[in-house]
């Protein structure tokens, strides 16, 4: 090891030059069918969701029914929402969405996920809101199993001292 090394700038000469830090990170492609539309897979508790994202005039079809017919309660309507209105494209895209598994809340979620997820492959230039708004995150919490021993997964039963 040499002594003339006193910066990072001469670590760097050593190490045989100026990487530009630009080039590491590649600029992303948009992903998009022949038919031009996006695919993701959304996921929230046991439910699983289909989206398939194209341009159009913001109509959100949920297994092959409007949204408003499929998730009655205006706040599952709201989810769904939100990815749009946090990248600022509300009413620019048509959703075609299929879900299985879990309740409503949870279908509700993942269609959020996967809308979230089809909008950055469709517009890359989205990913930033989106990411820190916290859509593009699966989130994992899912319902924990029962154990033997015990009426439900953490419950127990009556202690009885005699």
């Amino acid at each position: 090891m040499s002594d003339d090394i006193k910066t990072l700038d001469d670590l760097e000469a050593l190490a045989g030059g100026d990487a530009p830090a630009e080039a590491a990170v590649p600029a992303r492609e948009p992903v998009r069918d022949e038919l031009g539309r996006a695919y993701a897979t959304g996921k929230r508790k046991d439910a699983v969701a289909r989206v398939w994202l194209k341009p159009g005039s913001g109509k959100i079809t949920v297994n092959g029914r409007e949204m408003e017919k499929y998730f009655a309660r205006p706040v599952l309507q709201m989810i769904l929402r939100q990815p749009f209105e946090v990248a600022g494209v509300s009413g620019e895209f048509d959703v075609m969405a299929t879900v299985k598994g879990g309740g409503l809340s949870g279908q509700a979620g993942a269609v959020k996920h996967g809308i979230s997820k089809a909008l950055q492959l469709y517009e890359p230039s989205l990913r930033p809101a989106l990411k820190a708004a916290g859509f593009l995150t699966r989130d994992s919490r899912v319902v924990e199993r029962k154990k033997y021993g015990k009426p439900k997964a953490r419950k127990s039963f009556q202690f009885s001292k005699r």
